[in-house]
């Protein structure tokens, strides 16, 4: 059984549930982005459960689990708990953080100070679960020393009934904590502009948008895979967040920055940290092609990669055929390097030549 101890770790205090917490419990499950990804919470969230919720904390310790509430200068900004360790000393952290404390690394700090107490009473790892689309809680895993192991296909369902995908992180006693900054920074302002073009991360309710441009026949004759589903790309939108954090990739939608409105997709991928390299690819909605958005959109999200990363030459291939874009890679200062001969399928058994161009650290486009 662990005890029930009070953690300290910097400005924060971890200390066992009391009952003058339950107004402030409250507060904080009635919060809209906690009770989405908290489907099991009561909505509304009344007094009565947050007195529940005491009593099965108390249970909890009982059982040889943990229930805390993080404190910061006397106040509640959260909880965090661990279920009852398996036979193997393995168990399952979970957290929650007051809306008034967000961004301040409440969740990260907490998770990595109860993991580390822990261990140090004989367990011997610790799981960390959130959804693929949970931004912050894929954050906090990596603050906190969590390395990512896997995911568990629709393995719960958000507050609307919707399946997702969780991903699973475990820690072990002996792994190194680095805190580092992840490799592929999200954007400082949320979104990248010239005024004229605007660069958002894609989101779920550009699925519907993504997908005709998709099935559009002058995208679909250059893509690589045969168009999707609506729900394939909604399912795809909602990893944008997860491939972001985790260092995979940037997907991107292309915004006119007058009326918002969706003008195409750009993505930075296949990015190989130790060869400083990386991949941008794009499509554009018919009605926005011929006014140049798409050379903007490269050149704001080649700009800002190499500012802000460390990568060294970002690459690009075009279908040999594909002459509109060639013409959008030599204005956004990209030099063609050679030919891969018969690289891409078509759907009619052939195979044709791609054009291989590539921007390097420092390179500028033609004035």
């Amino acid at each position: 059984m662990l005890p029930r101890d009070v953690i300290s770790t910097g400005s924060l205090i971890l200390r066992p549930p009391a009952d003058g917490d339950a107004e402030a419990i409250v507060r904080t499950c009635n919060d809209p982005v906690t009770a989405w990804f908290l489907a099991a919470l009561p909505s509304p969230y009344r007094m009565a459960d947050a007195r529940a919720f005491l009593a099965k904390a108390e249970d909890k310790w009982e059982a040889g689990g943990a229930e805390f509430v993080i404190t910061e200068n006397g106040q509640y900004v959260g909880s965090i708990g661990l279920r009852q360790p398996d036979r193997w000393g393995a168990a399952e952290i979970g957290y929650m953080v007051a809306p008034w404390a967000r961004g301040k690394n409440v969740a990260a700090t907490a998770a990595r100070a109860v993991a580390d107490w822990a261990f140090d009473h004989g367990l011997r790892r610790i799981e960390l679960q959130a959804a693929v689309d949970n931004v912050a809680s894929l954050r906090v895993a990596g603050k906190a020393g969590f390395r990512e192991e896997g995911r568990r296909r629709d393995a719960k369902r958000l507050r609307d009934g919707r399946p997702v995908d969780m991903v699973l992180f475990g820690r072990l006693p002996g792994d190194t904590v680095t805190g580092n900054e992840p490799y592929l920074p999200f954007f400082e302002a949320g979104h990248l502009s010239d005024g004229v073009v605007r660069l958002t991360p894609l989101a779920v309710g550009d699925a519907p948008d993504y997908h005709r441009m998709m099935a559009d026949p002058i995208v679909a004759a250059y893509s690589v895979s045969p168009p999707g589903t609506l729900e394939d790309d909604e399912r795809r939108c909602r990893y944008t967040g997860y491939w972001w954090v985790s260092g995979q990739r940037i997907e991107l939608a292309v915004r006119d920055a007058a009326s918002g409105a969706f003008a195409g997709h750009l993505q930075l991928t296949q990015v190989v940290p130790a060869l400083g390299q990386a991949m941008v690819g794009y499509s554009l909605v018919r009605e926005f092609r011929g006014r140049g958005f798409m050379t903007r959109a490269v050149n704001l999200l080649v700009d800002w990669a190499f500012a802000n990363t460390a990568l060294h030459r970002i690459v690009a291939g075009t279908e040999a055929g594909n002459a509109a874009s060639q013409r959008v890679l030599e204005r956004a200062g990209f030099t063609r390097e050679g030919v891969h001969r018969q690289l891409f399928p078509k759907a009619d058994g052939e195979w044709v030549d791609d054009v291989a161009w590539a921007r390097l650290r420092g390179e500028r486009p033609p004035r």
